[in-house]
C-alpha cells in the first residue's frame, strides 16, 4: 500500500496492469493445460501406436526400409506444413497477394513463409513498411468509426430530446392562446438546429460505442463464417473461430482460408475473403481499443480506491500529473445546460467535468486542433522543422511534455473520451 502511494498514477496503473496481465496469463495457461493436455497425449499415443504397428507388420527384418520410412515421414511433414502438397499453390499471384496481406495486417498465419534468403530479406523490409502502413490505416479507421458512431448516437439523442420537449410543451401550448388570426406553434427550440439545443457538449457513453462495435464485429463474423463453412468444409463454429483468430490478427494458422486446390467461383471467393478480412480486422481493432479504455477505467477505479483508503489512513495521495495533451490541444470547455448522468463537478471549474466513459463532443470532433495520432508524432515533426529552420524553439517548448499513455492507438481513443481542460496559454 505504501509503495503504491510513492508512485505516480501512470506508474501505478502500469504496474497494476502488469500484475493483472500476469495473473490473467497464469490463469489462462492453467485453463488451456487442463483443456488441451489430455488430447495432446492421446494424439501422440495414437500416432506412435500406428507407427509401431506398421513397423511390426511390414518392416521387421528391413532396417533400411525403416530408415526410408522415417525419411518419408519427415519429408511429408515438412511438405504438409509448407503447403506444397494437397493445397493450392502458394507463390502464384493470388497466393502471393494473400501472403502480403497477412504481413500488412499483421495476421501472420504461418502457412506461407519465404524459403530463400532473398525472400526472407525482402520480407523483413517489406514487413517493416507494410506493418507501419497497416497500423496507420487501422488508426485512421478507428478515429473515423468512433466519430461516425458518436454522430449517430448524438442524432438519436437529439431526436429523443426534441420529443421530450414537445411532450412537455403540450400543456403550455394548450394554455397559450394565440392572437386572433394566428396559429399557436411549438417553441422555436424544436425548429432550431443542434447548436440551439446546446448539443455540442453532449457525450455518448463509451459503453454504447462498445456495444455497437461488438454488434458490427458479430455481424461481419457471422456473415463471413456462413461463407467459409460450406466452401472450406468447416463446421460453423470452426469458421467463427477462424474469423476471431484472423480479425484479432492472432493468426494461429490451424485454419486458413483459400488453401484448397479447387473452389467454386474462385475469383469471387477471393474477393469476398479479402473484404471479410479487411472489414473484420478494422472493426475488431476498433473494438479492442475501445475495450482497452474500459479496462483502463477499471484500473483507475482500483487506484481511486487505494487513494480513498490512503485518505482514511492519513497517507499522502498518489501524485497526479497534469495532462500535457489536454492542456496543449483542448480549448476551454463551455458550460452546458444539460449535464449527463456520468458528469460531475470539477474541483477547479464551475462547469461539469465528464467521466472518461464519455466520448468527445461533436464540437471537439471537428475542431481545428484535433489530435489525429499521437503527441509524439507532433513533437517529432516540430523538431524536424526546427532543424530545417522553419520553426522556432518556442514552438517546441510549447509542445508540452509527452504523457506515457498518449502514444499509439490508445491515445486516439483516449483523447476522444477525455474531457477538455482550459488552455492557459
Amino acid at each position: 500500500m505504501c509503495v503504491c502511494t510513492c508512485l505516480g498514477e501512470d506508474n501505478a496503473r502500469f504496474i497494476l496492469l502488469f500484475v493483472v496481465l500476469a495473473v490473467y496469463m497464469l490463469a489462462g495457461a492453467a485453463l488451456f493445460q487442463r483443456l488441451e493436455a489430455d488430447l495432446e497425449t492421446r494424439q501422440a499415443a495414437e500416432f506412435w501406436r500406428v507407427y509401431h504397428t506398421f513397423r511390426r507388420h511390414h518392416l521387421q527384418s528391413s532396417p533400411i526400409a525403416l530408415e526410408r520410412l522415417d525419411e518419408l515421414l519427415y519429408a511429408y511433414g515438412n511438405a504438409s506444413s509448407s503447403g506444397i502438397i494437397n493445397k493450392s499453390r502458394r507463390w502464384d499471384f493470388p497466393g502471393s497477394f494473400h501472403f502480403v496481406g497477412t504481413i500488412v495486417s499483421t495476421i501472420g498465419y504461418g502457412n506461407t513463409t519465404p524459403q530463400t534468403t532473398a525472400g526472407k530479406v525482402v520480407a523483413v523490409l517489406y514487413g517493416f513498411f507494410g506493418c507501419s502502413g497497416g497500423i496507420l490505416f487501422f488508426n485512421l479507421f478507428l478515429e473515423r468509426v468512433i466519430t461516425f458512431l458518436a454522430w449517430i448516437l448524438r442524432s438519436v439523442h437529439m431526436l429523443r430530446l426534441k420529443s421530450r420537449i414537445r411532450k412537455n410543451s403540450l400543456a403550455s401550448r394548450r394554455s397559450f392562446k394565440a392572437p386572433e388570426g394566428r396559429k399557436a406553434s411549438l417553441p422555436d427550440i424544436l425548429d432550431d438546429d443542434a447548436d440551439d439545443l446546446d448539443m455540442d457538449q453532449w457525450k455518448p457513453s463509451v459503453y454504447w460505442v462498445m456495444l455497437y462495435l461488438s454488434l458490427a464485429c458479430c455481424a461481419v463474423a457471422s456473415c463471413a463464417a456462413a461463407v467459409y463453412a460450406p466452401l472450406e468444409d468447416w463446421e460453423y463454429f470452426d469458421a467463427l473461430y477462424f474469423c476471431f483468430v484472423s480479425f484479432a490478427t492472432i493468426g494461429f494458422g490451424d485454419f486458413v482460408s483459400t488453401e484448397k486446390t479447387h473452389y467454386p467461383y474462385i475469383h469471387w471467393y477471393r474477393v469476398a475473403n479479402f473484404i471479410f478480412l479487411l472489414a473484420g480486422c478494422c472493426c475488431t481493432y476498433s473494438l479492442l481499443n475501445v475495450t482497452s479504455i474500459v479496462i483502463k477505467q477499471g484500473l483507475n477505479y482500483v487506484i481511486q480506491k487505494i487513494q480513498c483508503e490512503n485518505q482514511d489512513m492519513a497517507a499522502p495521495h498518489l501524485p497526479r500529473r497534469k495532462s500535457s495533451v489536454s492542456t496543449t490541444y483542448f480549448s476551454k470547455r463551455r458550460g452546458t445546460r444539460i449535464v449527463g448522468r456520468d458528469s460531475f463537478k470539477g474541483d477547479n471549474f464551475g462547469t461539469p467535468r465528464r467521466m472518461s466513459g464519455e466520448l468527445i463532443s461533436m464540437q471537439d470532433f471537428f475542431s481545428a486542433n484535433k489530435v489525429t495520432l499521437t503527441v509524439m508524432q507532433k513533437q517529432l515533426q516540430e523538431m524536424a522543422q526546427v532543424q530545417k529552420g522553419t520553426s522556432s524553439i518556442a514552438t517546441v517548448s510549447n509542445a508540452g511534455v509527452l504523457k506515457p499513455d498518449a502514444v499509439g492507438p490508445l491515445a486516439i481513443v483516449s483523447e476522444k473520451f477525455k474531457s477538455k481542460v482550459s488552455k492557459n496559454r
